[in-house]
C-alpha cells in the first residue's frame, strides 16, 4: 500500500482560526507553530512535578528522555554528533535547563527552514544502531507527536500517584492565547 503525507493531500496548507477569522497557513508554519506548543507543554509539565513536590521518579526521566530526545533529532537534523544519551539521568532543575537551552536551539533552526526543506532527506543512525532516511517534515512530526507521548505517560503516572497533572492538550493552550 502507498502511503499519503499530508502534503499529498493538501498542497502544503492548513487552517488556522485567528479570532472569528479563519487563515490558511503553509505546512512549516504549523510545525513552528506545533514546536511553539510543544515547549509550553514540556515547560508546563515541569511547573505540575514541581508543584506536586516531584523531584525524581519516572516522571523526571521521561521528561529528561524528551528533552534528550529533542535535542538528538535537531543535531540530526544539522549533521552534528550526538550529545546526550537518549535516557540520560537529569535533575528537575537540569530538565528546566534543558527546555530553556532546547528552544534556544530550535527557535532558529525553524525560523532559518524553507518549505523546501520539508522534503529533504535525512540520513541517520538509530539508538540500535540501524541506517535510517527520514524527512524533515517526518522528523519534525515525529518530535512533537514523541514529546506528547511521553507527556501523556506522565500525566497518567501522576493520576495514579493522586496529583493532578498539568493541563497541556493542545485545544486548551490555543483557547488560551498559549500558542502564536
Amino acid at each position: 500500500m502507498k502511503s499519503v503525507t499530508a502534503t499529498g493531500i493538501l498542497p502544503e496548507l492548513f487552517s488556522v482560526r485567528v479570532g472569528d477569522t479563519r487563515l490558511v497557513m503553509g505546512l512549516l508554519d504549523h510545525l513552528r507553530r506545533q514546536f511553539g506548543y510543544d515547549d509550553w507543554a514540556n515547560r508546563e509539565v515541569l511547573a505540575g512535578l514541581r508543584a506536586c513536590g516531584i523531584r525524581t521518579g519516572r516522571p523526571v526521566q521521561l521528561m529528561a528522555h524528551i528533552f534528550s530526545a529533542e535535542r538528538l533529532w535537531l543535531e540530526r537534523l544539522k549533521h552534528e554528533p550526538q550529545s546526550l544519551p537518549v535516557w540520560p539521568e537529569f535533575s528537575l532543575e537540569q530538565c528546566q535547563a534543558q527546555a530553556a537551552e532546547l528552544d534556544r536551539l530550535w527557535r532558529p533552526y525553524l525560523n532559518q527552514a524553507s518549505p523546501s526543506l520539508l522534503s529533504k532527506e535525512i540520513a541517520y543512525q538509530n539508538s540500535k544502531g540501524e541506517a535510517w532516511t527520514s524527512t524533515v517534515e517526518d522528523i519534525l512530526t515525529h518530535v512533537v507527536m514523541h514529546s506528547a507521548y511521553h507527556r501523556g505517560q506522565i500525566a497518567s503516572d501522576l493520576r495514579a500517584q493522586g496529583h493532578t497533572p498539568a493541563y497541556t492538550d493542545f485545544i486548551h493552550a490555543v483557547r488560551q492565547g498559549l500558542v502564536e
